[in-house]
């Protein structure tokens, strides 16, 4: 393959591919989705979207365990649902490869927290390679596979946003087909009863410390002596910041994180006056590289968010790379949910309410900002139904409470949810919004929506009678773009004394292809009341004289505006319409 322009996660594809990876599967999330997403259009490989991590760490795994490769993608907090799965398979080790690719997001961009991959990889006791660019990204992945059989170990292939979403040139190669290991049976290796878990405890033992041999003379850690006034030791996309900002420093760049060169690090350290660690989100090179004694220089830089070149170079004293400033007095942009998006009718009604909602990971999130104000919490995948049982059970307010969560996270993690609900008798009440994708990562498909992980038709889970089975003995659709009647059903299922769900269905607004004709305001029947302002669509605004204005090149007819106008003032226009005032 000739040199290609490719993203981290394009490049971590193709390197999967390359490898002879024979599944892939994961959950969408940030910024690793595209890895999938690229990886299911090559051949002789077949990819698919697990419900969530948990599941898709156990099919790796089978894939695994039935001797051929496997890749497992997610984000760093998908890394925590599984991680139930990553740490036993540390004791029960491979048969065929298996590569977890997970990507962190320092920074937050699009996670409700950072977290340090490399933890998880210290408890959980496998190796963990770190790529700076989109090469290294191409060429760890075919190494993890590579270091995943030799080793007798899951390997963790840890990226961060930029380097996922960074591109650079990649020269690949051909694909290899490894010959799969046939079947054998051995409960003493994968029954990890505690007789067998003692065992491969002492295995895994002995694996780290292999490990750590291999660390100290793998080419992934090497050394860049330039002057030796300051050594700085890094990994990741932090490598490129140091070489930017501090270009007469020699640099000990680190391929592999855990477990680290010790030997190497401690040469690197001999030969320069002082030594600094440079790395985003948790301070895991420098604990370690203090505990083994090394005096490192006090940098200032901040504990939280992402490193630059120019925070890098500020933080010593040297002169930055040219940074644009800000332009200043910009009006804000907080985002919105899309015109149109179904989402909104269901948390109009809820404010309206003065409903306390237990919210979710989704697009809907947003709904928690003004001018809707009508999401209380949002904490992790699936969280919103546990929470809403917890707050019926703490008693602490008379309104009413609504768990509302997404047809994907629903999927996720939100059955059990429901079923305690079920099995302890609650009266609580769950909103299920069924926009048929998961929208907030791209329009992937989920069991809900039937649609595979090549965009191919799947299998649709019966959402109705799934709740039902699970023991709501309320389930009811709604059309959230009819505000009366969702407001109704909202209204009659938490005043009943049984368990609810209502589904909110209808299409993600990004999904409909032929919108219907759009709105306009008829500006002399407009009263400036903002009734659909308040809706926060952002195809509505108000003129220089507080009028609701309707851009018409952004509505897509969904006339949710029509039903809070008392005063007719809302009307469809089309190609041929024209009416004074408009």
């Amino acid at each position: 393959m000739a040199h290609t322009l490719m993203s981290g996660n394009e490049a971590v594809a193709r390197g999967a591919w390359e490898a002879g990876v024979a599944v892939g599967v994961g959950y969408p999330g940030t910024p690793s989705t595209e890895v999938l997403e690229n990886l299911v259009r090559y051949d002789h490989v077949r990819c698919e979207w697990a419900p969530n991590e948990k599941v898709a760490a156990e099919v790796a795994g089978g894939v695994s365990l039935g001797g051929k490769r496997s890749l497992v993608t997610m984000k760093h907090v998908g890394l925590n649902v599984a991680s139930d799965v990553l740490y036993t398979q540390a004791y029960t080790g491979v048969t065929g490869g298996l590569v977890y690719l997970v990507a962190d997001d320092p920074g937050m961009h699009s996670s409700q927290n950072e977290q340090d991959t490399r933890n998880h990889a210290a408890a959980a006791h496998v190796p963990v390679l770190e790529p700076s660019d989109s090469q290294e990204s191409y060429e760890f992945m075919r190494l993890a596979f590579e270091i995943s059989e030799s080793f007798d170990t899951p390997v963790i292939v840890r990226m961060t946003t930029r380097v996922s979403h960074g591109k650079s040139l990649v020269e690949g190669a051909e694909r290899m087909e490894p010959e799969p290991t046939p079947y054998a049976r051995r409960p003493a290796k994968y029954v990890m009863m505690p007789g067998n878990a003692r065992v491969r405890r002492g295995d895994v033992a002995d694996r780290m410390a292999r490990l750590a041999g291999f660390a100290e003379a793998t080419p992934v850690n090497r050394v860049e002596m330039r002057g030796t006034s300051l050594g700085v030791v890094t990994s990741g996309v932090v490598y490129q910041y140091v070489r930017e900002a501090l270009p007469e420093a020699s640099v000990l760049k680190l391929g592999m994180v855990h477990p680290l060169p010790m030997d190497l690090i401690l040469d690197f350290s001999s030969r320069v006056e002082r030594v600094a660690v440079i790395e985003e989100l948790d301070p895991w090179l420098s604990l370690r590289l203090h505990a083994a004694g090394i005096e490192l220089v006090e940098t200032g830089l901040p504990v939280a968010g992402e490193l630059s070149p120019a925070v890098i170079g500020a933080a010593f004293g040297h002169g930055s790379p040219e940074v644009r400033a800000a332009i200043p007095d910009l009006p804000p942009r907080p985002p919105l949910m899309c015109p149109g998006c179904p989402h909104r009718g269901v948390f109009h009604g809820l404010a309206a309410m003065r409903a306390v909602v237990t919210g979710d990971i989704g697009c809907y999130t947003l709904a928690a900002l003004p001018p809707l104000s009508a999401m209380d919490s949002c904490v992790c995948m699936g969280a919103s139904v546990g929470m809403a049982r917890g707050m019926e059970l703490a008693a602490s307010t008379d309104r009413p409470v609504v768990a509302v969560i997404g047809d994907s996270t629903f999927a996720h993690s939100g059955l059990t949810g429901l079923l305690h609900m079920a099995y302890t008798g609650s009266h609580g009440t769950v909103v299920v919004l069924d926009n048929r994708t998961t929208a907030m990562t791209g329009h992937q498909g989920n069991p809900v929506s039937g649609v595979a992980c090549d965009g191919g038709p799947a299998p649709e889970v019966d959402l109705e009678a799934l709740c039902r089975a699970l023991g709501a003995e309320s389930v009811r659709v709604v059309d959230p773009h009819d505000l009366g009647a969702t407001r109704t059903a909202l209204e009659e299922e938490t005043a009943a004394a049984h368990l609810s769900v209502i589904i909110a269905k209808a299409p993600c607004a990004l999904l409909i292809k032929d919108p219907k004709d759009p709105y306009a305001v008829d500006e002399e029947l407009c009263t400036k009341c903002g009734a659909c302002i308040r809706l926060g669509c952002p195809a509505i605004s108000k003129d220089d004289d507080g009028r609701a204005v309707i851009d018409t090149a952004l509505c897509v007819g969904c006339a949710q505006c029509v039903q809070v106008c008392r005063f007719d003032a809302i009307v469809q226009v089309g190609p041929s319409c024209d009416i004074g005032g408009v």
